[in-house]
């Protein structure tokens, strides 16, 4: 029987290359999504044409009661989960001064609450599986980028939560995390903007969402890795 994987946020951007990867690795997919119906299930009539087999789940991970709606509809959809990916982020570009009280339970909820209940739903059928866990940590989490406050600080827990979770969940279940740095930027930025990016690397480019897909298939087939966060960022983490 085919694995079955749950990708948060898995319709767009680097989501949606996973979604796609995984499919091609012989998965059936369940798609979660927020906004991006139409993404959503585009993507999965693409799967399906490949000869493969999808269904998308929407939810805002936000709320606490469509975290647990989601996690049970994705279980249900193919009778249990082998990998959960938690893709689904926020990226509120505001400093420390910046951010009220609004922001903060939003970026949080969804970056962090949202994958630690998601992984606690989720635990049964991914112990009876050895299923993996893949949190989508970011470079912002490793480094105090001022700019991204909330984030960086959801982020850098969620790095924590993948620790924590290894441990909790071993010996049946391994959690592993990917931090990227460019390889998607957001469209807002021009080309200075990521020019100047691409020189401040020591590989002296930009990533792209395959180079997140090569270090997500090297963990799921890693089978002595856990707890540990591959960081995917042509060296910027170097920098300091």
């Amino acid at each position: 029987m085919s694995k079955v994987a749950l990708v948060t946020g898995g319709a767009v951007r680097v989501g949606r290359a996973i979604s796609l990867a995984l499919a091609g690795e012989g998965m059936r997919l369940v798609v979660h999504y927020n906004r991006s119906s139409s993404a959503a299930d585009e993507l999965c009539d693409e799967i399906r044409r490949s000869g493969g087999e999808a269904v998308a789940i929407g939810g805002d991970l936000a709320r606490a009661e469509e975290v647990r709606r989601v996690a049970g509809e994705a279980e249900r959809a193919f009778g249990g989960i082998d990998v959960l990916v938690n893709n689904a982020s926020v990226f509120p570009p505001e400093r420390l001064e910046e951010t009220d009280e609004a922001l903060w339970e939003h970026t949080l909820a969804v970056n962090l609450r949202a994958p630690f209940f998601l992984i606690k739903h989720l635990a049964p059928t991914l112990r009876k599986r050895r299923g993996v866990v893949v949190n989508m940590c970011d470079l912002a989490g490793l480094q105090p980028w001022a700019a991204y406050a909330a984030h960086g600080i959801s982020k850098a827990a969620l790095a924590h939560l993948t620790k924590v979770a290894a441990r909790s969940l071993a010996p049946e279940v391994r959690v592993v995390g990917i931090a990227p740095g460019a390889v998607l930027p957001p469209e807002s930025m021009s080309e200075d903007e990521l020019q100047a990016i691409a020189r401040s690397t020591p590989l002296k480019r930009l990533g792209s969402p395959d180079d997140v897909v090569a270090a997500l298939l090297y963990l799921l087939r890693a089978d002595f890795v856990t707890g540990e966060i591959i960081v995917v960022d042509g060296g910027r983490m170097l920098r300091g």
